[in-house]
């Protein structure tokens, strides 16, 4: 599977069988209440602003959307800390791409790039990149926004990025992935068929994510993504309960719970998912 396929639009040369981590080496009023008017649903939009950003590689100003501070409203995450806001999904406008010369990345990591990892884009992206000069939409359909984190992907692989930084984008592409199949309807045979390739490509980035978060704890200091050590523990039990690794979930969880820096609410987390690996070895061994 190329899970890179559709970057070839920017005229980019994408191998199918690329190795990801080769290198690494509103309130309602009461009078509204009263009158029994139904409160007005914010839309996207009102949760977006833009902002003009310098591209660190090509030196242009473009514009870019980002979410307005103290506007969303946090919901509860899933299990495995991908985070949810009411009215919007925040995570896909988490992306900085430079539609001149192409380079992306996530929001925290766009302006810091080395010497030589800007010749390592301008080599290898810029000089092949098709300008995107048409008006930005309104704002971001998942399509849109699994194009960017995918061309964030490519440019951190051409950068030799850190693994951390490629699996953390793998990650969130597969959380994008499980947000676009919440959105499509389940009752068609067209709806059932795109919710089934959102799945299939979500555990393809999934794995990628779980293998390379594996690697980059053994081999770069926290904090890696500004994610604390038992948060990144925290993450990987989760992720490999889903893949059945109920070893390295309890490994991983005992540390947690037996770490003095970890907070009170991670420890409670951490107990409870312990409890959950517990039940499941007890009815393997049923």
């Amino acid at each position: 599977m190329n899970l890179l396929s559709g970057l070839e639009k920017f005229g980019l040369e994408i191998s199918e069988d690329m190795d990801i981590f080769e290198e690494d080496k509103p309130k309602t009023s009461a009078s509204t209440e009263a009158a029994g008017e139904k409160p007005d649903i914010p839309t996207e939009d009102m949760f977006l602003l833009e902002k003009g950003i310098r591209c660190p590689v090509c030196d242009k100003v473009f514009k870019t959307k980002m979410i307005k501070n103290g506007r969303v409203k946090r919901l509860e995450s899933d299990k495995d800390l991908r985070p949810r806001h009411q009215y919007i999904d925040t995570l896909k406008y988490d992306i900085c791409s430079c539609p001149h010369c192409g380079y992306t990345a996530m929001t925290r990591f766009f302006p810091h790039i080395t010497s030589i990892q800007s010749k390592l884009i301008k080599e290898n992206i810029c000089s092949k990149f098709h300008a995107q000069i048409e008006p930005e939409p309104a704002v971001y359909d998942y399509d849109r926004a699994l194009e960017r984190y995918k061309l964030s992907l490519f440019n951190t692989i051409v950068k030799k990025g850190k693994t951390s930084e490629k699996a953390y984008t793998c990650l969130k592409i597969a959380w994008l992935y499980r947000g676009k199949a919440e959105t499509l309807d389940a009752a068609t045979e067209e709806g059932k068929a795109a919710i089934a390739e959102c799945k299939k490509e979500e555990e393809a980035f999934y794995k990628q994510a779980y293998d390379g978060m594996l690697k980059a704890v053994s081999t770069e200091m926290f904090p890696i993504c500004g994610m604390d050590q038992g948060t990144v523990d925290y993450l990987l039990a989760t992720m490999s309960i889903h893949y059945k690794k109920y070893d390295v979930a309890s490994k991983l969880l005992a540390g947690i719970l037996a770490s003095n820096t970890a907070g009170r609410q991670m420890k409670d987390k951490a107990l409870n998912l312990k409890e959950e690996v517990v039940a499941e070895l007890k009815k393997g061994r049923g």
